[in-house]
């Protein structure tokens, strides 16, 4: 049963008509208007023949206003008699005249929004930012610093039933939802989280806070989305802060050019250190390498020499002299038993020197 028998809703969109736009007109404003018309038009003293024809338009209007359109992004909610009759989807339908029923276009396909500190000119919905504003944003953040919060709360009617008959005013009540909702949101943190990295958490967790107490209160609403816009100290300290966030952002860009400059040479230091690590382990593989050849070597050359001394001794000498010789220019051959080589040895010819 609705909660307001005796005249219906009060329209959310606030035209002053008793109905929202694009809904037909009021049938007692369109009587009045034609009886004005009417008496404007006959003059007085006119005969009592004129009666029956004001009596004719007077239904043909009645039977006109009976008519009325419902748009394609809405549906109508009928009420007889200011109780709650059915709904009725997008098109051309009747109704009762003559007061008996009235229409209320709910917009359940269009997509409305409130927004708070400032106004969007040309905005559609009635409930927007009073004439002050500035104090709906006003907030104190956890660590008692102040801020001015500007946001867009996005919803959507989602029960015509719920919206027009469960709450009084169900617009300005997500009104004052959203605005304790921030306020909440906004004070468990910290000045710098709301101006900076915390927007997305800020959103989420509001988006989230109002859509459960809008289906507490039984609202009618579903809330698509919440969305932070200018979020600012405030003016007496506003010099301040953006000194302080210009300092903090100096502060990450020499940290980043540090990350930069060590991962630039950090890495080329621990490749250099494998590679040195790599060429030791190499060197030193082949140093060992070669000593058990060596010894391997010298192994069987001594087993060789234990069987045959001598002969093995003169096999050594000649295999050195093989390496040797080749590598040597001139070879002079003496005998052991010659007492003098100078007069058979040019020694300037074997310098190079012309004599």
């Amino acid at each position: 049963m609705p909660s307001n028998n005796s005249g219906g809703p009060k329209n959310p969109w606030g035209n002053g008509t008793g109905a929202v736009p694009g809904s037909a007109p009021d049938l007692d404003d369109l009587i009045r208007q034609g009886q004005d018309r009417l008496k404007r038009m006959i003059p007085s003293g006119s005969p009592r023949g004129i009666i029956p024809l004001v009596v004719l338009a007077l239904l043909g209007l009645a039977a006109w206003s009976a008519f009325y359109t419902v748009p394609s992004d809405s549906v109508a909610v009928v009420q007889r008699f200011g109780q709650y009759l059915k709904e009725v989807p997008p098109g051309l339908h009747f109704r009762v005249p003559l007061g008996v029923d009235t229409v209320t276009i709910v917009p359940v396909k269009r997509q409305l929004k409130q927004e708070f500190g400032f106004t969007t000119p040309g905005a559609t919905d009635p409930y927007q930012s009073p004439r002050d504003g500035k104090r709906e944003t006003e907030m104190v953040t956890g660590d008692l610093n102040a801020a001015l919060v500007e946001w867009v709360v996005q919803y959507r009617i989602s029960d015509p039933f719920k919206y027009l008959f469960e709450v009084r005013e169900p617009g300005a009540t997500l009104r004052y939802v959203s605005e304790s909702v921030m306020r909440e949101v906004v004070g468990d943190r910290t000045v710098d989280e709301v101006i900076t990295i915390g927007r997305q958490e800020i959103e989420t967790e509001a988006l989230t806070k109002m859509q459960a107490l809008s289906t507490k209160y039984v609202m009618g609403i579903s809330i698509d989305q919440v969305q932070l816009k200018n979020i600012n100290p405030p003016a007496p300290v506003q010099a301040s802060f953006n000194e302080v966030n210009q300092a903090q952002q100096e502060k990450e860009k020499l940290i980043n050019e540090a990350r930069r400059d060590y991962n630039k040479v950090i890495p080329l230091a621990e490749g250099e250190k494998d590679q040195r690590i790599r060429e030791a382990d190499g060197y030193r593989l082949k140093r060992i390498n070669e000593a058990e050849g060596d010894v391997a070597r010298f192994n069987a050359l001594l087993a060789e020499y234990n069987k045959a001394p001598e002969v093995t001794r003169r096999r050594i000498y000649i295999e050195t002299l093989q390496e040797v010789m080749p590598g040597i220019r001139s070879k002079i051959v003496v005998d052991d038993q010659m007492r003098g080589i100078l007069p058979l040895l040019n020694l300037d010819a074997q310098q190079g020197v012309k004599p």
